[in-house]
C-alpha cells in the first residue's frame, strides 16, 4: 500500500506500510492495550489530538460497523498505528473495512511495524508528540514538522469536540435482539430525572446509560454559562469525558465551581479532573497515561476490584483537595487516584470510563448510584 513513516518528537522512527487515507498528521503518541474495539476507540473524542498505537497484534479482522460509534462524526484520532491490519473482515454486522473507514475520514494509518518495540518506548520515555506520514517520508523533514508543533498541553482540544447547540439525547445502550432502547425509561426508582450533560468531547456510551438508567438528558456546549444550566432547573449536571490538558478548558473549570452545592454534580475523565480544578486542587500529567480495557481498580469503600475501560493522560490530586473530598477508586496498576466524592456535597467523580466502549462493562453501577443521588437529593 506504500511506505508510511512514524517520526516521534525525540528522533526515534519507525517504518512501515501506509493504510488509510495518504496524509499527514501531528498528535501526541499513545498506546491502547484493548483487544477489541477498535472503531469506539478511533471514535472516542477523547483521542482528540493522538496517535493511537495498538499493542493487540492483529486489529480490523471484524471491519466496521454502523453501531459501534461514540461520536457521530466519525473517528476523532490523529492517526493509527498497528502490527498488522487485517485485509479481510468477517462480521454479520461489518458494514467496511477498517482501511475503507479510515480512508472516508482523513485518517492515516501505519502497520507493519513493530507495536511491542515502539510501546517500551513510550513506557520508558513517555508519551510525547509524533508525526505520522505517507506523504512525506524524509525523517530529516518529519523530525522538523514535529518539533515545532504545540505540545498537546497547549492545545485548546475541546472546543474542536463539542457540540455547538444544545441537544436532548433519547437513545438507550444497544442490546440483542432489540438493538438501541428508544423508548423513555422510567428509570431504576421509577422516576424520570433531568440531566444536564456538560459536552466536552462526549462519548455516546456515557448519553446511552445515562438514558438507559432513567436520566432524562439534555447536552449542552462546553461553553455553556452556569446561570444558564441553572435556568434550565436540571435535577444533576455530568460534566463529561474529552481530549487534552484539563487546566485548558477554563471555562469548564468556572462554570463547575459555580454549580457545586447548588446542583449534584458527576464527573467522568476530564470531567473528574475539572472538578478536582475547580474544588481548588491540582492535576498532573502521567508519563505515558491509561488507556486500554483491562485496567484493574478498587473501590475502597467496598473492596471491590472492577477491571475497567479507561483513556486519560492526567490525574487528580486529591492530597491537594485537602479534607474536601474522600478518595472512593485507586489504580491497582499504579496507585494513582481514580474516583472522588466531597464530603459535604453531593459531588462523584470517576477517573475511569464506566460507560466502557469498549468493555469490560464492571463499572457501569456508576450510572445507577448518579440517578440514586440524584433522586435522594430531590425527595429531601
Amino acid at each position: 500500500m506504500g511506505k508510511a513513516i512514524l517520526m516521534l518528537k525525540d528522533g526515534t522512527f519507525f517504518v512501515g506500510e501506509a493504510f488509510g487515507a495518504r496524509t499527514e498528521r501531528v498528535g501526541e503518541v499513545v498506546f491502547n492495550t484493548s483487544l477489541t474495539g477498535y472503531q469506539e476507540i478511533l471514535t472516542d473524542p477523547s483521542y482528540k489530538g493522538q496517535i493511537v498505537v495498538m499493542t493487540y497484534t492483529e486489529i480490523g479482522n471484524y471491519g466496521v460497523n454502523d453501531v459501534d460509534t461514540e461520536c457521530e462524526s466519525g473517528p476523532q484520532v490523529e492517526g493509527f498505528v498497528v502490527k498488522e491490519c487485517s485485509r479481510i473482515y468477517s462480521n454479520w454486522r461489518a458494514r467496511r473495512s477498517l482501511d475503507e473507514y479510515l480512508k472516508a475520514y482523513g485518517i492515516p494509518g501505519l502497520y507493519g511495524v513493530d507495536t511491542r518495540a515502539l510501546t517500551r518506548h513510550l513506557r520508558t520515555y513517555g508519551a510525547q508528540m509524533g508525526i505520522i506520514s505517507s506523504v512525506d517520508t524524509d525523517p530529516h523533514s518529519l523530525l522538523s514538522k514535529v518539533r515545532a508543533h504545540p505540545d498537546i498541553s497547549e492545545l485548546d482540544l475541546v472546543s474542536r469536540v463539542t457540540c455547538r447547540s444544545r441537544f436532548t439525547w433519547e437513545q438507550g445502550v444497544w442490546t440483542w435482539p432489540d438493538g438501541f432502547l428508544t423508548r423513555p425509561n422510567a428509570g431504576v426508582c421509577g422516576r424520570c430525572l433531568t440531566l444536564v450533560v456538560y459536552n466536552f468531547g462526549v462519548k455516546l456510551s456515557i448519553l446511552r446509560n445515562a438514558y438507559q438508567v432513567g436520566f432524562k438528558v439534555v447536552v449542552v456546549p462546553a461553553d455553556t454559562p452556569p446561570e444558564a444550566v441553572l435556568e434550565m432547573n436540571p435535577d444533576a449536571i455530568l460534566l463529561s469525558n474529552g481530549p487534552g490538558d484539563p487546566q485548558m478548558v477554563r471555562q469548564g473549570i468556572e462554570a463547575a465551581r459555580r454549580l457545586i452545592g447548588k446542583k449534584p454534580v458527576f464527573g467522568i475523565c476530564l470531567g473528574h479532573q475539572i472538578l478536582g480544578l475547580a474544588l481548588g486542587g491540582r492535576t498532573y500529567k502521567l508519563k505515558f497515561g491509561h488507556h486500554g480495557g483491562n485496567h484493574p481498580v478498587k473501590d475502597l469503600k467496598t473492596g471491590r476490584v472492577q477491571i475497567t475501560a479507561q483513556n486519560h493522560n492526567y490525574c487528580v490530586d486529591v492530597k491537594s483537595l485537602k479534607d474536601q473530598v474522600r478518595l472512593t477508586h485507586q489504580s491497582l496498576f499504579d496507585g494513582s487516584e481514580e474516583g472522588m466524592e466531597h464530603v459535604e456535597y453531593p459531588v462523584f467523580s470517576v477517573q475511569h470510563h464506566p460507560e466502557a466502549g469498549p468493555g469490560p462493562n464492571d463499572a457501569r453501577d456508576f450510572f445507577t448510584r448518579m440517578y440514586e443521588i440524584t433522586l435522594k437529593q430531590t425527595t429531601q
